[in-house]
C-alpha cells in the first residue's frame, strides 16, 4: 500500500476515521534523520494492507504538528481508533517501526 501524504484537510478522514491502525510520520524535507527513516517507512507501507502509512510534512501542516505536540522530527505516531496508541521520536529501525503497529 502506498504512503499517503496528509494535509490538514484530509487528516481526519485518512487518519482519525480509519478502521485500521495508521502510522503517521511527521517529517521535513530538510531533516537528515527523516531522510534516513523515509525509505523504511515506505518499505513498511508496502509490506502489509493490515495498516495504513501516512506522512505529514511539518512545514506544510504546522497546525497538525502543534495539535500532536511534535517538537522534534522525525516523530512517528500510531493511531488506533482515532487515538494515539504509540509514539516515538527520532530515527528507528524498520523492525522497531513495525513493532509500533503490533
Amino acid at each position: 500500500m502506498a504512503v499517503v501524504e496528509i494535509t490538514h484537510e484530509n487528516f481526519e478522514a485518512e487518519v482519525l476515521k480509519n478502521d485500521k491502525p495508521v502510522l503517521v510520520d511527521f517529517y521535513a524535507d530538510w531533516c537528515g534523520p527523516c531522510k534516513m527513516v523515509a525509505p523504511l517507512v515506505h518499505q513498511v507501507a508496502e509490506e502489509s494492507s493490515d495498516y495504513k502509512v501516512c506522512k505529514v510534512n511539518v512545514d506544510h501542516a504546522p497546525e497538525l504538528s502543534a495539535r500532536y505536540n511534535v517538537l522534534s522530527i522525525p516523530t512517528l505516531i500510531v493511531f488506533k481508533g482515532g487515538k494515539i496508541a504509540q509514539q516515538a521520536v527520532g530515527a528507528r529501525s524498520k523492525d522497531a517501526i513495525k513493532a509500533m503497529l503490533q
